[in-house]
Parts: structure tokens; sequence; C-alpha cells
């Protein structure tokens, strides 16, 4: 349910994306430094290597930047292809989406992903870089860092939890496609049209109705309105992102759902045949207008001794855990959950008590219940010492080797990979100002040096005063 990605505590779990844009005058000069090599992911450095990305860099900058900034419809002209579709079980979906693209003439306007053909329209703004990440499923490859931490969580429910006939209460869903609906992305959890999370510059569309999941709780609606009352999602989520060691434009969630009838909840509570799941109030600060505060103190008691004992499973006991109250669109009460972890306080996941209104429309009438998210690259940096959210795109052997354990509680301490310094360089260029968006910039970084370039940071900008608005033909030449 949108937990912040990596470690950075910019963009809270649950909580939409809603960023500013860096807007530019039409003759806006902006100059950024661009880092590359061994300070990033475990790369050796290679000064003559990154001059030669920088000055291809630089060349294509000119001529592809308004392309791209346009989502002009050769960003995308290529097809692609990918085999396979997820198949779902009761207790664990493990299937993969496996990747095999295949790139057809630039002639057409569909994309073909996932086995369906989707139309470009003015909304299609995810690039090839992004596409050929979709089907990776790293969460799903065994002795990956996100495959480890999935697997720890979901061995923890499994044991701790157990259905009425001795099988796991929770059921998991990990093969999930991660092209959805915009409703299922947003109108199914109540985020409203004009919401700052919907705008192009923050998501991945394929048109106007279909996108690539900005969060697994895309999910929660259709898993709920199939009958399921506890379940975990987990899956990779793109969204547009900056760059740096902390945020990449894809990761991985897990999304964690439990309903309860009157008869589950209150049935350990004495006398507890008296008491009701709703009722006719008003919304405070500590309930929904339709929850009984009785309903609401136990389901928000459950969730967070469920969440205290899965954080003290994966850190250990004698864990410090703080609850920070905040808000969410799907739910309310909303909290943040935070554990001092090496003596210093770190927000891990996101949670609350489902807005009622959508366990109604998805048919769960007479159940109240509680979800939450968390992010597997956030919980692997902080548990075995990973400082960039990049290296779990890594290929490289000494990278994988050191997940490679007998158990998948073993404590692990990663090694770095190099010790080269970065290369720091500076590029200048005139920017459009019509549609511009930093997002974009970030995306035509990531197309052309890829994962080479650790850091973009904007230094300065400059606007020429007698420039007239949108003469950026005039600038090209």
């Amino acid at each position: 349910m949108l937990p912040a990605q990596g470690g950075s505590s910019r963009r809270g779990p649950f909580s939409p994306p809603a960023r500013g844009r860096a807007g530019a005058g039409a003759a806006t000069r902006a100059r950024l430094s661009a880092r590359l090599g061994g300070g990033g992911p475990g790369r050796a450095a290679a000064t003559a290597h990154g001059a030669a990305i920088l000055r291809e860099f630089a060349m294509a900058m000119l001529w592809k930047f308004m392309r791209v900034a346009k989502y002009s419809k050769t960003a995308l002209s290529q097809e692609v292809k990918v085999r396979g579709t997820p198949v779902y079980s009761r207790h664990s979906s493990s299937r993969s989406v496996p990747s095999d693209f295949a790139a057809n003439t630039p002639s057409s306007n569909i994309v073909e992903l996932l086995g369906k053909a989707y139309p470009q329209d003015d909304y299609s703004n995810v690039t090839e870089k992004i596409l050929s990440k979709v089907g990776k499923n790293l969460h799903n490859k065994k002795h990956h860092p996100l495959w480890l931490i999935k697997e720890q969580v979901k061995d923890h429910f499994y044991k701790q939890y157990i259905g009425r006939f001795g099988t796991p209460l929770f059921s998991v869903y990990d093969g999930l496609s991660p092209v959805v609906t915009v409703q299922q992305n947003f109108d199914s959890l109540l985020i409203p049209q004009g919401h700052a999370s919907r705008k192009k510059e923050d998501n991945y569309y394929l048109n106007r109705d279909h996108m690539l999941r900005a969060h697994t709780s895309a999910h929660q609606w259709d898993l709920i309105h199939s009958g399921l009352d506890a379940f975990l999602a987990v899956g990779d989520v793109y969204r547009r992102d900056t760059i740096d060691n902390t945020h990449y434009p894809v990761f991985h969630q897990m999304e964690g759902v439990r309903l309860f009838s009157c008869h589950e909840l209150f049935c350990s509570v004495k006398d507890g045949e008296d008491f009701q799941l709703f009722e006719q109030g008003h919304r405070t600060a500590h309930k929904q207008e339709s929850h009984t505060m009785e309903a609401v103190r136990l389901v928000e008691f459950n969730l967070k001794q469920v969440l205290t004992k899965l954080m003290t499973h994966i850190f250990g006991d004698g864990l410090q855990v703080r609850w920070v109250d905040c808000y969410f669109p799907f739910t309310h009460p909303s909290f943040e959950m935070e554990i001092n972890f090496q003596g210093e306080w770190l927000e891990v996941l996101g949670c609350g008590v489902m807005e009622q209104q959508l366990v109604n429309s998805a048919g769960a009438q007479d159940k109240i219940g509680w979800a939450f998210g968390l992010g597997l690259e956030r919980l692997a940096m902080i548990l075995y010492d990973i400082p960039d959210i990049r290296l779990f795109w890594s290929e490289d052997e000494r990278f994988l080797k050191q997940f490679i354990v007998p158990h998948i509680c073993q404590k692990i301490k990663f090694q770095p990979l190099s010790k080269y310094p970065p290369l720091i360089n500076d590029i200048s260029f005139w920017l459009p100002s019509e549609t511009y968006s930093k997002n974009d910039f970030y995306d035509l970084a990531r197309t052309i040096g890829g994962d080479l370039i650790e850091k973009v940071v904007l230094l300065d900008e400059f606007t020429h005063p007698k420039m007239r608005p949108f003469d950026f033909e005039a600038l090209k030449t």
C-alpha cells in the first residue's frame, strides 16, 4: 500500500506521491551533475567509459529531450511481447511472469505486454527501459535478497496464524500482473480524481485506462471481492522518481489485509456477544462514522500486535517500536510504524483500519478490517546494510553469492564490491516549458546512461530575460 521505497523516508508508506513540478521557463538553462561509476552500485569506475557516456548523453539531449518530454508515440514505437500470465493458488501464487522482449518495426502504436495489446494515446509514457523490467520478478528469484525478505515474512505469517482447518490463515499472491487499470490503481481505493498521485508525471501509463501499478494496493479490492479475508500480495511496482541511491522507478511491495466478522473480533472478549461492529455515528480523529469505538480499538490493537511481532521476527528481540498518526485515503485511523534500529528511528511501513466504504464496495459489508503495506527494498537495505537500491538489479555474482545461505533468517552483512571513487561531470542544456517535468529528464537519463548514472542533481537554473515564450526551436539553431 504505497510504502516508501529503498531507504528514503521522504515518501511514506500507503501515501501516494505528492511532489511539485520542477517547471522551467522556455529559455531556462539547467545544469546537472551526474555521478558515474565506482561510487555507484558496486561498479568499477572507468573514466574513459564514463566520459564517453556523458558525451553521448549530452549529444542525445538536444534532439531527444523534446521527444521524451512530450511522450511522443515513437518513445514506445517498438512492440514489446512478454510470454506468460500468472496463475494463482489459494495459499501461494509464486509463478513469475517471464521476461522475453522482442522488438518489431517502429511503426506500430500498440504495445503488447504480458500477452495483451494496449493502444497508445496522449497518456502513454512508459519507456523501453522500464518495460524491460517487467517480468523480472526479483522477489521470486531464489536467494535474491528481496526473495529472502519475502520468504521471511511469508514464513512468519504461515507459522504464526493458522486457520480453522490447520492450514495457513493468510494466502500469499506474488505472481499478480503489474498491468492494472486506472480504476484498480486509484478509484477502487477511494483516491480522488484530482489527487496528486494520479499525475502523469509520477506514474507509468500504457494509456489513459491502463498503467503499471503504482502500489500493490491495486489488487486489494479484487482479492476481497473474490471472498478472501486474509492475504498478502507481493509484487513489483512502478513510479517515476528521482535518481539517487534510495529511489528507483521499479521497486517491490508487500500488501497485507485481514478482515473480521463480529464473532471473530469479539469472541475472546468477555460478554463479546453484546458488542457490535457498526453504528450510525460521526467521524472523529479516532474512528470512522460507521464503526463502533469498541470494534476500532480491537482492530487497531490486533494490527499493531501483528506488525510488532513481524518486525521482531525480522530484526530480533528487544526491538523498540513507535507509531505515528498519519493520513492515507483508504484507511482511517492511519499509522506509520517506526523501529529503532542501531540507534536510529526508521519508518518501515504504513497501516490503518480500512475505509468501510472500500470494504463494502468489495462485497464484505458485514466485516471490518486492517491493511498494511511495506517496501521489500527498504527492509532489505536496513537488515543487510545494502547502501544502494540499484544493487538489487545487479547480476554480478559477487553481489548475488552473498545471499546464498542455508536458512532464510541467517544474518547477512553486505560486503562492498568496489572501492573506486565516482566520476562527476556537469552538463548544461536548454529546457522547454510547456510539458517539462523533472521526471521526464530522469527517464531520459536512465534510458541513455542506465544504472551507471548514480545520481543527478539540479545545480542551477538560468532564464534569459529577453527570450520569447516557447522559443525552443530558435535556441536549437
